[in-house]
Parts: C-alpha cells; structure tokens; sequence
C-alpha cells in the first residue's frame, strides 16, 4: 500500500523500514499521519515475515519534531481522553517484533515519546531529544511520563520532564534514552546492522524475549517469571530450537 505521510517498505530479510515522511514540517505527528502511522502497522501486523522493523523520519533534520501545534492548541479536555497519539504509542511498543529508532536530529515532545516505544535507539551525533511539553503548558501525555523514568530513572525523568530540557545525543546516550550514538551519516546503516544482526537469530525466540521484557515493565517479577517460564516451555517445542541447537552441536563436531 501507498501512504501520503509515510513511507513502509519490508525487505526479503525480514527487515521493514517505517519512514514519517513530512520533511517540510520536520515529521510533525499530525491527525494525518497518526491516520496513516495506524493503516501502515496494521499491514506489518497482517505479516508474519517481518523480523525487525526500522522506524525514522524523512529530510534528515527531524526524526519528529514532535506533535502539530496548529492542532494540538485546538484540542480539549474531550480529546487528552481519546488518548489520539498514546493509543498509537501503545501500538508501536506492543508490535510482536522488534523496533529500532533510527534518529537524526529533532526527537521532542511526541516524537521523542514515539522513539521510546520503540525497543531501541540509534541517534546520530547532532540529534536534540526531550520533552519541551510544559514550555506549552501541557504535560508529556503519550506515555512518556511513564516510559521516560523506565529508561532513564526517576531523577533524570524529572529534571527533563520539569525544566522542558531538550539534550543532546551524548547526554542521552549517559542517561540511557538512546542505545548508541553514530556519526550522522551512518545512522541508518547502525540501524541496519543492529536489525540485521537481530533478525539473524530465532524469529520466535526473539518475539517471545519481547513479550517476557515488555511484561517485566508493566507487572511484579512473579508475573514476569511466569511469563518467562511459559515462554521457555513454548520454545523448547518449536523446530526451530531444535534446528539450532542441532546444527550447533554439529558444528562443535567438526
């Protein structure tokens, strides 16, 4: 399928790439592209070849600047309940396969909330990231008041969130909001290399280590054992598992 606001492409190798492509008003998240954020991950969902998915922002001068202003001033109390761009947030985290974030520069308010859903992140050297929401007398509203903390600890999450902070990539790489910091012209390709890396390993193994991650960051360590252990006990049937460990214990014959 064809999009106005995005661009989806998904290689022989299972690796997708999921590009916001509004480069004139740098990947701002408008109603649009949310529309069209939603159409695109109900195509990856209706597959079952896509091992990695690499979402990034088109022009090079934004992975997203964040939400459309022009609408977001126009929102009332009725819309913050919809939950318009946190129900989208939502969706990006729960993808069976893993996400990476490939960013070059401006990730703020809403898209600095959407690089955090995704399971890593790749920012080049002159990449901005933060949370300017409260300069607009607003709060980080689609989940990052909560997936923030997770990343980065409390303390860090709330010296960004209180003073609107935008930080660059160096600092974000301290902290622990991106994963690794490349020169800006190799921001795609460490994304790549990280994807292809990811997709060469069991494709049930790796989406069941996901599900057994995400679920450790929503419930007590119990429930996330369980999980686990459920996990295990599903791999441990699978062909795959019994494909590798065999040819890796024929390797170690030869």
């Amino acid at each position: 399928m064809s999009y106005e606001n995005v661009t989806l492409e998904v290689g022989e190798d299972g690796i997708a790439s999921l590009v916001l492509n509004r480069p004139e008003k740098r990947n701002a998240i408008d109603q649009a592209m949310i529309d069209d954020l939603h159409a695109a991950l109900d195509e990856l969902d209706g597959r079952s070849d896509v091992r990695v998915l690499i979402l990034s922002g088109a022009g090079g001068k934004a992975f997203a600047a964040g939400a459309d202003i022009a609408q977001l001033r126009d929102r009332r109390a009725p819309e913050a309940l919809k939950i318009i761009n946190a129900r989208l947030f939502q969706r990006v985290e729960d993808l069976a396969f893993p996400t990476i974030a490939a960013i070059t520069g401006y990730a703020l308010g809403g898209g600095c909330e959407l690089a955090m859903c995704c399971d890593l992140r790749v920012a080049g050297e002159s990449a901005k990231l933060g949370q300017p929401e409260v300069a607009l007398g607003i709060i980080p509203a689609a989940g990052g008041t909560q997936r923030l903390p997770r990343l980065v600890g409390l303390g860090n999450a709330r010296e960004l969130i209180f003073t609107g902070r935008i930080v660059d990539a160096a600092y974000s790489e301290r902290i622990g909001l991106v994963n690794r910091v490349v020169p800006n012209d190799q921001v795609l390709a460490s994304a790549r290399e990280l994807a292809e890396e990811i997709a060469a390993q069991g494709q049930l193994a790796v989406r069941l280590a996901k599900l057994a991650l995400n679920t450790s960051s929503r419930t007590g360590q119990d429930t996330g054992v369980l999980v686990e252990q459920l996990a295990q006990a599903v791999l441990f049937e699978s062909d795959d598992k019994n494909e590798r460990m065999t040819a890796f214990l024929d390797r170690k014959k030869t």
